[in-house]
């Protein structure tokens, strides 16, 4: 791809591990490939440590033979080829960086585990990894960088790692000066962070207690503490309508066969109260003006750089 024939509106996304793009962005990332956007999904990891909720399929763990990374691209190509999405890497390449893992602890947050193998993302170097993910940026030269925050949303140490590389690499990708072997320097315009409204989990949780689910979303109470990825409604900058789409962000999340069942919680509420759940996605702006037109928030990420 080169500078004359790059489509007028372009968006980058890192991700630590496949699946995370379609449960986060995956109406956005549909709704701005049918619209005519060049949409890149760049993946950090295979995704090795994942649980495996195919019984049929459980010996690829890594505890057992440890194949589950390779069946993991197939996924997250039939994901990608759900959303329209044609153009998705992974960082350095296939198999560069393995993943992590996680674990939990004595108050129930996600950590690094105990043990790391020295090829896991987490022990990156930090410069390195961001160097891949400069070359990308400078050929793609995005309007805009989604990624997660400083906490990867909820402590994976993945999704931190990809939070260091991406917010690093577009500080490093806008130098003339750096790697001019990299290409020519490129200012990414606008950088947003993933996001879930408290007050949409909220009422999605209350609808689901009240359809008679009594268990709701992963045991959380609508009216008590909610995960780190959930953050107050003032706090959101963006939201997405992509409700047009949500039928292709479901699919891609199927597609994710080995890490998400069509009968757990992230269907049942679509299920329970509609597609809304899924197809409005909200994100912070961390970097860039925003456009919120005649409302309190901006409905178009690429407003104000495209």
């Amino acid at each position: 791809m080169n500078a004359e024939t790059l489509p007028d509106r372009r968006m980058l996304l890192v991700h630590a591990h496949p699946d995370d793009e379609s449960i986060g962005n995956g109406a956005s990332m549909a709704k701005y490939v049918a619209e005519g956007a060049h949409v890149t999904l760049v993946t950090c990891t295979l995704g090795e440590e994942g649980e495996v909720l195919v019984k049929s399929l459980a010996s690829l763990a890594s505890d057992r033979d440890d194949k589950l990374g390779q069946h993991r691209i197939g996924e997250l190509e039939d994901a990608m080829t759900a959303l329209g999405v044609t153009d998705h890497r992974f960082l350095g390449g296939s198999g560069r960086y393995r993943d992590t893992g996680m674990a939990y602890d004595d108050q129930g947050l996600a950590i690094a585990p105990a043990t790391i193998r020295d090829d896991t993302f987490w022990r990156a170097d930090l410069t390195e990894a961001s160097n891949h993910l400069v070359e990308i940026i400078r050929e793609i030269r995005p309007q805009v960088l989604v990624t997660y925050d400083e906490n990867g949303g909820y402590g994976h140490p993945d999704h931190v790692q990809a939070h260091r590389v991406a917010m690093y690499a577009s500080v490093l990708a806008a130098v003339p000066s750096y790697r001019q072997d990299l290409g020519a320097a490129w200012d990414v315009p606008k950088i947003y962070w993933n996001a879930m409204s408290e007050s949409r989990m909220r009422e999605g949780l209350r609808q689901l207690r009240d359809s008679g689910d009594a268990t709701t979303f992963e045991g959380m109470d609508p009216d008590g503490p909610l995960p780190t990825f959930v953050l107050p409604d003032e706090w959101l900058t963006t939201e997405i309508d992509a409700n047009e789409y949500v039928d292709q962000k479901l699919a891609a999340m199927a597609a994710h066969a080995t890490q998400i069942s069509v009968d757990g919680p992230f269907f049942a509420l679509s299920n329970n109260i509609g597609n809304h759940v899924w197809g409005t996605e909200f994100y912070r702006l961390v970097k860039g003006r925003a456009s919120s037109g005649a409302t309190s928030r901006e409905t178009d990420i690429f407003a104000g750089v495209a």
